[in-house]
């Protein structure tokens, strides 16, 4: 049954993210050329909504689905992490023309050429487990 509901769930997610041209090549090139606020609202509101839901989880102590306590570890604040992986991630955006997000959204919608950034995507996730520990910390 859970399946189910993470299956309708993520079907939810990828219409709205298609509807609200989340998932355009187009907007997130007007987007990166400042030339639209189209995809910074939905940035934003998707920023301001996760905030809001991580406050409500950690002073209403909600469990998961599973009945366990939701823990939020501290993270490693150490910037030329941020700095390499903004870097990889922006690059990877760029070339694709889409974040990992929007991307089953997009074969879902039939443009099949971006199951190719998946399978790269599939790799690079994979290449990050094995070199994870000889990395900058």
């Amino acid at each position: 049954m859970r399946t189910l509901i993470y299956l309708f769930i993520g079907i939810l997610f990828g219409i709205t993210m298609f509807k609200s041209e989340a998932a355009s090549w187009f907007r997130i090139y007007e987007m990166f050329k400042f030339e639209s606020f189209h995809m910074y609202g939905i940035i934003g509101s998707a920023l301001v909504i996760g905030v809001i839901v991580v406050q409500l989880i950690k002073r209403l102590n909600i469990k998961s689905f599973y009945g366990e306590k939701i823990i939020f570890n501290p993270k490693n604040k150490s910037f030329s992490r941020y700095m390499y992986g903004g870097i990889i991630f922006g690059l990877g955006w760029a070339l694709a023309g889409a974040c990992p997000g929007p991307m089953f959204t997009l074969v879902g919608a039939g443009y099949l050429p971006i199951l190719i950034v998946i399978v790269f995507a599939i790799l690079g996730t994979f290449l990050y487990g094995l070199l994870r520990d000889k990395l900058p910390h």
